[in-house]
């Protein structure tokens, strides 16, 4: 049997394949998440691999962005995914001219035939799995519901996708026109391939034979469609792929580099990693604070700058409200009119930022007593322009503005200048 495992900046696939040499299948195979917890994630397909193979030796390689320290530590052989997609697209889609592939953080478009080249995106995500899953986010689904949605999507609007944060900026602002959501899901797809083909094939036609390949483009269709359809695409020139989202582990698998070892052989290797792990831990040991003294100096200075807090139900007064309208929360506040913060909410906008503002007034209402009364309504953030419109709030401020007045409270020598230098 032949074993390769893909450990990717967001996922970790594991795949073995058997011993056929002129068409080998996919015998075992498993794909999931890994949040980050690498260590654990990799533990737990070792011993699904342990239980599949039993006795029986095997040929291993690891490959991925995050799999090279690890093959270090195992003391295994790892294979650069590059080649590792080449070494499966030559012996699974051998008639292949071009392959699209997106990862967690890393897009692709390799040319076969004649003139071959590899492109591939620098430091940047934009256009990637993980610029998907935080788009998503600010529709308050994930990848999968975001393809759901996008299903239903009429219209595409341009959104930037060479930035999360430009594109942050287009989304809320089409969110706060009342654009759908399936719309928004469409033109984020849509957004994707715009930067891979833009930025990535930058005039060299994507044509012949086409591959899709990787994670995002395997589970999310409507990605996919979108491609197709930017590159004009017949069904005769698209390549059926089973099982893209293995494609560099199978690739792996079937390197020459891949060496053979048995269970005993994956056990030692499992303890040399553990080990170099524990000892780079103790290397990194550090104090935050060298003595108890130093803990208690610290507490204090910051003790100095508490907000003065008051109780809404007993007021009696003027309040004033804050609304921070925000790309992915809704933050409220009603202070009194000694500066005391009376009352708080803060919670995700759900997609939706003019409604859950609503809601939160909803509640603050149910929360005043009769004594009090709103002498004033400021909105800031990302929708404060349609929260103020809808509630016809008294005013609106840039959000770096409204940062600064709460910083001079508290440090009534801050400048203007020594704010920009402290954003930056």
């Amino acid at each position: 049997m032949n074993v390769g495992i893909d450990i990717g900046s967001t996922t970790i696939k594991l795949v073995v394949l058997d011993d056929n040499k002129i068409n080998p299948k996919i015998v075992c195979k498993n794909y999931s998440r890994h949040f980050s917890e690498i260590g654990a994630s990799l533990m737990k397909e070792l011993n699904t691999l342990k239980d599949f193979v039993g006795s029986k030796s095997f040929k291993f390689a690891l490959t991925g962005s995050a799999g090279m320290g690890i093959a270090k530590k195992m003391a295994l052989p790892f294979v650069q995914e590059v080649i590792a997609c080449r070494e499966a697209v030559k012996s699974f889609i051998p008639n292949t001219d071009t392959v699209v592939e997106l990862g967690g953080e890393d897009a692709k478009i390799t040319y076969f035939g004649k003139a071959p080249e590899q492109r591939m995106n620098g430091v940047c995500a934009g256009g990637t799995g993980s610029f998907i899953d935080h788009m998503a986010s600010l529709l308050s689904t994930d990848a999968a519901g975001l393809n759901t949605l996008a299903e239903k999507g009429r219209q595409i609007y341009t959104i930037a996708s060479r930035c999360g944060v430009f594109a942050k900026t287009d989304i809320q602002a089409l969110m706060n026109d009342g654009a759908k959501k399936a719309d928004i899901a469409l033109s984020i797809f849509q957004a994707v391939v715009n930067q891979t083909i833009g930025n990535l094939a930058q005039g060299r036609p994507i044509s012949g034979n086409v591959a899709f390949l990787g994670g995002p483009l395997h589970f999310l269709s409507e990605l996919k469609r979108r491609f197709i359809e930017t590159l004009k695409l017949d069904s005769d020139h698209v390549v059926d792929v089973e099982d893209g989202n293995y494609f560099v582990a199978m690739g792996a698998a079937l390197s020459d580099e891949a060496k053979e070892i048995n269970v005993s052989d994956l056990e030692a290797a499992m303890k040399r990693a553990n080990d170099a792990v524990e000892a780079d831990t103790r290397k990194a040991d550090f104090v935050l604070f060298e003595s108890k003294a130093e803990y208690l100096a610290f507490k204090q200075r910051h003790d100095r700058h508490k907000v003065k807090r008051g109780d809404l139900s007993n007021y009696v007064g003027k309040i004033y409200i804050g609304i921070d309208a925000g790309s992915t929360t809704t933050k409220l506040v009603a202070i009194g009119k000694g500066k005391e913060l009376l009352y708080t909410s803060y919670g995700s906008n759900q997609g939706s930022p003019l409604k859950t503002v609503v809601a939160a007034m909803r509640d603050l209402y149910n929360a005043l007593p009769s004594t009090a009364q709103i002498a004033g309504v400021y909105t800031t953030g990302y929708g404060e322009a349609i929260v103020k419109a809808a509630l016809h709030a008294d005013g609106s401020e840039v959000e770096t503005f409204a940062h600064l007045r709460a910083a001079q409270e508290f440090c009534p020598d801050v400048s203007w200048a020594r704010y920009e230098v402290l954003l930056r």
